[in-house]
């Protein structure tokens, strides 16, 4: 069979290649496949039979399977594009070639050039999925932990890495005779390396897996920064750092689908908000060990210790096994001699996977309101937390005359408001969310998407309060610890809007689509996370501590309703998005 992209019916230019998908790829359900390896044979079905393409393709069919798939961290490639194994001829098969051959109906038909459903001509052989000892599912639970364990550690070498570079910025400036801005491009540089991390990591994963995508990228990692630490020049250090920041930005995209292939849906939020905290929780490690290495060893030591701890968790990553669906089954299929399901590949894949991980979030920045409103208060909650990394160095410096180790125990602070954040997602998720959800099951009703929000109405609060609070009582006249304290709750609010945030898009918008509105506000809170601490030392001494931290305290406000007006008017926004599939069931 030929697959096209042409349509005789005028359907847009997304839906015109999921068809062309469909024609040379059939889903293969993650927790329904057949009995495994038999083949499925069937007489030639009738003209009557064969439904019409348009009819058939539904793109909100099950939307409990395909909510489920994308809250596991399933990339929308992911869902779009499940494989199947085409058994592979026996060499003393008894079943006639004719029979081999003969033409079977599918529950997902292929299409033809003009936009009809045809079946599919080649018999197809599938594994029992459920019940396989490849499905990580049925792993030991001790080798699943293990596999949960890895990506994390993965992500917090990566977001350690971003923030340890702070420490050694005085001694920057004084090495390489740059400015105060200058001296912090290399962290900035890095954290925008992060925000593109989706386009590096939809292909690698796509191509190799997830688990060899943290193997190839996490050395280019490590050889970059190894190349920083040896920098001789400035424009060395800061090419190294945006390129260490590229190839560390794999792990934080591909690690929520790692989990998601490892724990079922029940226990799935938990491991989940845990992997979430570690774009929270180095960040904050990052300063506390970094002061103290740029003390006492230099400021190449922050990237000596980098280095140390990505060789240590790459070396204990070296035994894991595949987890993503996909990549097994290919294998598996490769193994048995199985013939490759047909599909879109080359040119053709990378420009699906380019629109799916970049376009398509660009267009949804500007396109879809509850995208765009979220992607502004989490960038804008994200941007303002990695301020405080060049922020904090200045006030503690110029107002309590702290050194170097002690401004970076102030980072603790940041460390336990994010271990508070976690709690407290987790807890409106199994205080009220799965009440919720059980009473929906008994009812046959879908939880609504705006009951996601209950953690991001209190993250609204918390962080405005911590934020007015820093701002006005870091000062020589009242002790440091009060300021230190008040940094707890602007990490706290910060990790609750960002998870609630989070869920509720993925809520929202589902398999298709949900994948890309999260890829949208990974891309923009990175980019504002770049941004803010190029200025945020000039804002602080030009407005002064108080002003220029309430200057953040007066937009946090102003944000502040998202939460609750999508909580009573979502449903309508949802009923009018061009996007949104909850809204539309």
């Amino acid at each position: 069979m030929t697959c096209s992209l042409r349509s005789s019916t005028p359907i847009d230019g997304q839906l015109a290649f999921l068809a062309f998908q469909r024609n040379c790829l059939e889903d293969v359900d993650s927790q329904s496949a057949p009995v495994a390896i038999k083949r499925m044979e069937a007489p030639t079905p009738s003209s009557e039979q064969v439904p019409n393409a348009e009819a058939d393709y539904q793109i909100g069919n099950n939307m409990s399977e395909t909510n489920a798939s994308i809250s596991r961290g399933e990339s929308a490639v992911d869902v779009e594009a499940q494989p199947h194994i085409n058994e592979a001829q026996p060499q003393h098969d008894p079943v006639p070639p004719k029979a081999r051959t003969a033409p079977r109906p599918t529950s997902q038909p292929l299409f033809s050039d003009d936009g009809r459903a045809v079946p599919e001509l080649a018999p197809k052989t599938e594994v029992d999925w459920p019940t396989s000892p490849m499905n990580p599912y049925n792993w030991p639970k001790s080798k699943r932990i293990y596999h949960t364990i890895m990506p994390a550690l993965f992500a917090l070498v990566v977001t350690f890495a971003s923030s340890i570079y702070i420490s050694a910025v005085p001694e920057i400036q004084s090495v390489f005779h740059v400015s105060l801005p200058a001296a912090l491009l290399p962290f900035s540089l890095f954290l925008l390396g992060l925000a593109f991390g989706p386009v590096l990591a939809a292909p690698l994963s796509e191509r190799f897996g997830r688990t060899s995508t943290y193997l190839i990228s996490m050395p280019l990692f490590m050889l970059f920064t190894l190349g920083a630490g040896y920098a001789q020049t400035f424009g060395g250090l800061v090419a190294c750092r945006l390129l260490a920041g590229l190839f560390a930005s794999p792990p934080l995209v591909v690690g929520a689908g790692t989990n998601a292939d490892l724990w079922e849906p029940e226990v799935r939020a938990v491991m989940t908000t845990l992997f979430a905290l570690c774009p929270y929780l180095g960040p904050a490690l990052g300063p506390l060990i970094g002061g103290f290495a740029v003390a006492h060893k230099g400021w190449r030591w922050t990237q000596w210790i980098i280095l140390f701890f990505a060789v240590m968790t790459f070396i204990t990553a070296l035994p894991m096994k595949e987890t993503y669906k996909k990549t097994i089954m290919q294998r598996h299929g490769k193994k048995v001699g199985a013939a490759p399901a047909p599909g879109p590949a080359g040119l053709a894949a990378l420009k699906f996977l380019f629109y799916v991980t970049f376009l398509r979030p660009v267009q949804m920045l500007y396109s879809e309101p509850i995208v765009v409103a979220w992607s502004l208060y989490i960038g804008f909650a994200f941007a303002v937390l990695y301020s405080f990394f060049a922020a904090f160095p200045y006030v503690y410096f110029t107002v309590y005359g702290f050194s170097n180790e002690q401004i970076g125990l102030t980072f603790i602070s940041i460390a336990i408001g994010s271990l508070l954040g976690s709690v407290s997602v987790i807890l409106v998720d199994r205080l009220v969310y799965q009440k919720k959800a059980v009473e929906g099951k008994r009812s046959g009703k879908r939880v609504p998407p705006e009951q996601r929000l209950h953690a991001a109405m209190i993250g609204s609060v918390l962080l405005p309060i911590g934020l007015f609070w820093y701002g006005w009582t870091a000062r020589e006249s009242i002790h440091w610890l009060s300021s230190v304290i008040s940094a707890v709750f602007i990490a706290w609010g910060n990790l609750c809007i960002f998870m609630s945030g989070i869920l509720y898009l993925l809520d929202v918008y589902e398999a298709l689509m949900g994948a890309s509105a999260v890829a949208a506000t990974s891309l923009l809170r990175y980019i504002l996370a770049a941004a803010f601490p190029l200025f945020i030392n000039d804002m602080y001494q030009n407005l002064g501590v108080g002003w220029a931290t309430s200057t953040w305290g007066f937009v946090s406000i102003a944000m502040t309703p998202i939460p609750w007006v999508l909580y009573i008017w979502g449903p309508s926004l949802r009923a009018g998005g061009k996007l949104t599939v909850a809204g539309k069931a």
